[in-house]
């Protein structure tokens, strides 16, 4: 059945052995290339019985006009566009015209065959192995760079892909927000990114797993975060020396920096995380030791309710929400302050957990002393996954 469809179509159609074969390309193992040129044998001695004249490949294949024969020219090509970026996997796509594609097509539907493959599979296929014995990379899934192959202008695409670094971040110092603001020079995310662009000569974006305000310092075991670097031309790099020069800073310190999958970076922003805080509280109308201790027993496991903040409320949709108490704890100072040390559920408010914000959140610790409290300083102390 396969040596008489092929004599079908090549009594119609001046075929290479790569389009020959690809007609049969569900059948059996090898090359579409091995398997055409293996058909057309055994056409030949078939026609040979019957006194009939072989049909050799054609000098110019009347379906893909030879395009085969460009890999090495492309495969040249393909070094010049990579040229200067750092990468050790690849993949291969291709644009073909539509008329090759209508005119593939066209013989399946002429001839009733149902085992092909189209051709820019095998072309990226062949154009891939060929890249790869000639630079020593690899194929891969989730690879470094992308080819995209104008097979017969010649155009070539890189695609290179992002770079994901995962970490967490210490914020030393009050007065800097985590992401650029007008009036502020310096941020979280300028301060690490300037050193990531610098080294990978990319894009760097910054995503960090929640956010403080910029009056609060983040201590402890840092803020996870997220680094893509998007067209990074270097991929190998020194995480331990950015590291060295981003807390070389003063401000900002970055621990644990390590790569990651784009699957894994949004586990990392999307993962729900408790807080750990320590808040400077202070009472004018005075609080004793005995009145902190009553805070903060009264505090621990409680369920608060809280409308968004006054503050944000315009960039935060208005609406409440019930978030958890899991620990707290108080130390008294003086006669108007006292320290909280707290664990709650990520999302949680903490300076109008303390005010009550004009009642949007409730119970507060100003509800729980019976007179008005506020925040005085605040800093997280640790990111704790759940």
């Amino acid at each position: 059945m396969i040596i008489e469809n092929a004599e079908r179509v090549l009594e119609s159609h001046r075929l290479c052995d790569h389009c020959l074969g690809r007609l049969f390309a569900k059948l059996g193992r090898g090359t579409n290339e091995e398997r055409g040129r293996a058909i057309r044998f055994v056409l030949n001695m078939e026609r040979s019985k019957r006194g009939l004249p072989p049909i050799e490949e054609s000098e110019t294949c009347e379906l893909c006009g030879n395009v085969f024969e460009r890999i090495p020219e492309l495969i040249e090509g393909m070094k010049s566009a990579a040229s200067g970026i750092e990468f050790e996997t690849f993949l291969v796509g291709s644009r073909f015209p539509e008329e090759i594609r209508e005119r593939e097509e066209a013989i399946w539907k002429e001839f009733g065959i149902d085992t092909a493959e189209p051709i820019n599979r095998e072309f990226n296929r062949e154009l891939g192995k060929a890249f790869g014995r000639a630079t020593g990379k690899d194929t891969a899934k989730n690879p470094d760079v992308v080819f995209i192959v104008e097979p017969y202008s010649g155009k070539i695409e890189v695609q290179i892909n992002p770079l994901y670094v995962y970490g967490r971040y210490r914020k030393l110092v009050q007065g800097i927000p985590q992401t650029p603001l007008p009036d502020f020079e310096d941020s979280v995310a300028s301060i690490i990114c300037r050193t990531f662009s610098k080294t990978s000569a990319g894009k760097c974006v910054f995503k960090g797993a929640g956010r403080e305000d910029v009056d609060v310092r983040m201590l402890g075991n840092g803020r996870p975060f997220i680094v893509e670097v998007k067209r990074p031309k270097r991929r190998r790099l020194d995480l331990d020396a950015i590291a060295r020069e981003i807390n070389a800073s003063g401000k900002v310190e970055v621990l644990n920096l390590r790569f990651v999958s784009p699957k894994e970076a949004e586990e990392v922003l999307t993962r729900n995380h408790r807080k750990e805080y320590l808040a400077l509280v202070r009472v004018d109308d005075g609080v004793t030791p005995e009145e902190a201790e009553d805070v903060a027993r009264k505090l621990k496991g409680l369920e608060i309710h809280q409308r968004t903040p006054w503050r944000v409320r315009n960039a935060r949709a208005d609406r409440v929400r019930v978030k958890r108490v899991h620990e707290a704890e108080a130390r008294w100072l003086d006669e108007k302050h006292f320290e909280l040390r707290l664990v709650t559920d990520g999302g949680l408010y903490i300076k109008e957990l303390v005010s009550g914000d004009k009642g949007r959140t409730k119970p507060s610790v100003s509800d729980l002393l019976g007179k008005s409290a506020w925040c005085e300083r605040l800093d997280v102390l640790n990111i704790l996954d759940d």
